[in-house]
């Protein structure tokens, strides 16, 4: 059996001027990841894309995108969907110059309509992007992400249909899983992930109310040796992006807890 490999690192490199200096840091601490959150919009260019991206690759840390929170390809208003497919393609662009490979992003709300409806909807919003990835010869893959409220697109089922039926791939949000159903069956979840050669994923603490997510918060040691005791027993090669209000220190404390597991 081949040996999983594991990478853990935080959601954020920092700024322009502080992204060397962060992915220096995060490779003398053995962190060989980092999401880089274009939380409100894609803040710098594809010259700095190579550079950062030549960076990160001298250090050895994975850089992935998160694109921007004001994404919904499933809006009753046509433009809505337009400017969202914009974003994303926007962040794949960019992708292509950090040599990353993984464009994350929550996908679109139900607004009260039935789930295969949106489902549909976004299945075509991802192969016409997919399209113009095909042609741009941008070297990125969508990876809608499994979202934590109940009103969002973006069950771990959606996904995975969606993955085999466009050949997109997908982020496993373990937190949102928990939020989304209120508890978490790990054995269930990893039964429909063990045909994967690899996963995407994010971890944190998370609250949630019967409606689903409501924040994230620090990450528990508990719920973080219950997770990497799952990724073991499995033994599947993971990305673990951490979004909690301490990234960086609840990535140490995940990559503290899986050498304690070997």
């Amino acid at each position: 059996m081949t040996k999983a490999k594991i990478r853990f690192g935080p959601a954020g490199i920092g700024g322009m001027r502080q992204a060397p200096k962060n992915l220096e840091r995060y490779h003398k601490q053995n962190l060989s990841a980092a999401e880089i959150p274009f939380t409100y919009q894609v803040w710098m260019n594809n010259n700095q894309a190579k550079e950062i991206g030549k960076i990160a690759k001298k250090f050895n840390v994975k850089l992935s995108i998160h694109a921007p929170y004001y994404i919904n390809l499933a809006s009753y208003d046509k433009k809505k969907i337009e400017a969202s497919k914009k974003r994303i393609l926007n962040c794949c662009e960019r992708g292509h110059y950090l040599g990353v490979k993984y464009i994350v992003f929550h996908a679109a709300y139900y607004s009260g309509r039935p789930e295969k409806e949106i489902y549909e909807i976004v299945k075509k919003a991802v192969i016409e992007m997919q399209k113009v990835i095909k042609k741009k010869r941008w070297k990125v893959k969508l990876a809608p992400e499994t979202t934590g409220k109940k009103s969002q697109f973006g069950s771990l089922d959606e996904l995975l249909k969606l993955a085999r039926e466009t050949r997109c791939f997908f982020c496993v949000d373990f937190a949102h899983l928990l939020a989304r159903e209120g508890k978490i069956d790990y054995k269930k979840v990893f039964e429909k992930l063990k045909r994967f050669s690899y996963i995407h994923s994010h971890f944190s603490g998370i609250e949630f109310t019967s409606k689903g997510e409501r924040r994230h918060k620090i990450t528990s040691e508990k719920r973080l040796k219950e997770l990497l005791t799952w990724i073991k027993r499995y033994n599947l090669s993971i990305t673990i992006i951490n979004e909690s209000p301490q990234p960086y220190k609840d990535s140490l404390k995940g990559l503290k807890i899986w050498k304690s597991l070997k």
